[in-house]
């Protein structure tokens, strides 16, 4: 249902862009955005984008990560710049939709893509 690209490896200070695609039959998109894994940790968030465009980043990547959203409502995009060892993990999309004919809410999960960023 999540479909994301654009991971890999990158020096540390460079830059990589994210995206990810919503598929399926969705009524709506209420949230929609990145949560990280490194070794070891918990899964946090990165950053999301609500239906209001509202956005809310970690702290640790504000001033250098940017969400938006695609051309498509279905499409969210992740640009990191000026990428820090510490960036490294596997990035999951995720969307809170609606769907069905009761509308009904449920998580969606995409793959991960795992960024690695060599000091």
């Amino acid at each position: 249902q999540l479909q994301a690209s654009g991971g890999g490896l990158v020096q540390a200070g460079g830059s990589l862009k994210l995206s990810c695609a919503a598929s399926g039959v969705i009524l709506g998109i209420n949230v929609m955005g990145w949560y990280r894994q490194a070794p070891g940790k918990q899964r946090e968030l990165v950053a999301v984008i609500n239906s209001s465009g509202a956005i809310n980043y970690a702290d640790s990547v504000k001033g250098r990560f940017t969400i938006s959203r695609g051309n498509a409502q279905t499409q969210v995009n992740l640009q990191m710049n000026t990428l820090e060892s510490e960036d490294t993990a596997v990035y999951y999309c995720y969307a809170d939709v609606t769907v069905g004919l009761r509308g009904s809410r449920e998580h969606y999960w995409g793959q991960g893509t795992l960024v690695t960023v060599s000091s």
